[in-house]
């Protein structure tokens, strides 16, 4: 596989690239294709791979254009294997991945090489039985899909990436980057990963624990005859509210309430409601200067230590810290 003083790194293209996988397939080409700045004993050879190689650029979607020199079958002799994205018909389980695909993957794995999907790359991860029984990140946006298609994967929808070894896995966008980052901290060290994020103007290095910064809105059905209660719910955050007082507003008993709000949007009613604190927290954090406590008392999370404890405990980061991000 490797020759002396490289690591074959294969990049997977596809034609009619949304323009975010478009990005994501530009990460791992600028991360492993561009020689370093400093003297390295050792960088990666970047191939990328396409299902039809040859002289014609490939189509890749918003008036880009991919041209390759290799096909799929240069997977096989891979170090490292870097999947993109699929179509996203691929995704919702309109198309299958290509059995093609699914079977060079399967051959690059059996053969040793390290295995990476950055954002919806996973469903072929996925397809060729890669991921079975492992823990896995996509993108939030595409991990429902994900798990329902592909049960036997552990799903985390909650963190930028997964390292597990010789399979690696992120969210999407700028995930992708922390992820082919940290593969260089784990080939190279931590200097020379330092010194890329330093060129790219990116942070050295976010840990894959971090969590994705998820939209923590439930959506809820129009059928359901809840929307109008939970309408006013959220209209009333800063009030002590009750599943009771919910209940009663929709006239209905609290286990039949509760029954229908967890069969509309798949959580409980508390649950349903402190994520609906916490995202009209996010929105105070990102829109005020207010100080935490009193985005506490609006978004009916009482004190400034309970909003840092449950916002902390869900998104990942203190308020201060999602405010100098998003602020």
């Amino acid at each position: 596989m490797t020759t002396p003083g490289t690591v074959a790194v294969a990049v997977l293209g596809h034609q009619d690239l949304p323009l975010w996988d478009v990005y994501e397939l530009g990460i791992a080409c600028a991360v492993f294709g561009i020689p370093h700045p400093l003297p390295v004993d050792r960088w990666y050879d970047l191939r990328l791979c396409v299902e039809h190689p040859g002289a014609d650029a490939v189509p890749a979607g918003h008036g880009f254009a991919l041209r390759a020199r290799h096909g799929w079958d240069a997977l096989a002799d891979a170090d490292t294997v870097i999947v993109t994205s699929v179509p996203d018909a691929c995704v919702t389980g309109e198309e299958e991945v290509p059995p093609a695909l699914v079977r060079e993957l399967r051959r690059a794995a059996d053969a040793g090489a390290r295995m990476v999907s950055l954002c919806t790359g996973a469903f072929a991860l996925a397809a060729a039985g890669i991921l079975d029984g492992r823990r896995a990140a996509a993108h939030w946006e595409h991990t429902a899909d994900l798990a329902r298609r592909y049960p036997r994967v552990k799903v985390d929808d909650s963190v930028l990436y997964v390292d597990d070894g010789t399979v690696l896995t992120s969210a999407g966008v700028a995930a992708g980057l922390d992820l082919c980052l940290h593969i260089v901290r784990r080939d190279l060290g931590a200097h020379v990963a330092n010194q890329l994020a330093r060129r790219m103007v990116v942070p050295a290095h976010r840990p894959g624990g971090q969590a994705q910064f998820v939209d923590l809105t439930v959506p809820v059905r129009d059928d359901d005859g809840l929307a109008p209660v939970l309408a006013w719910a959220t209209a009333h955050l800063d009030e002590p509210l009750t599943v009771a007082d919910l209940a009663r507003r929709a006239g209905l008993s609290p286990r039949t309430f509760f029954r229908r709000l967890h069969a509309s949007t798949g959580t409980t009613p508390l649950q349903w409601l402190l994520n609906q604190r916490l995202t009209r927290a996010q929105s105070l954090l990102e829109a005020t200067d207010l100080p935490v406590d009193q985005i506490a008392e609006r978004s009916g999370l009482g004190t400034g230590a309970n909003l840092r404890r449950h916002f902390t405990a869900r998104v990942g980061v203190t308020p201060t810290e999602y405010r100098r991000a998003f602020g």
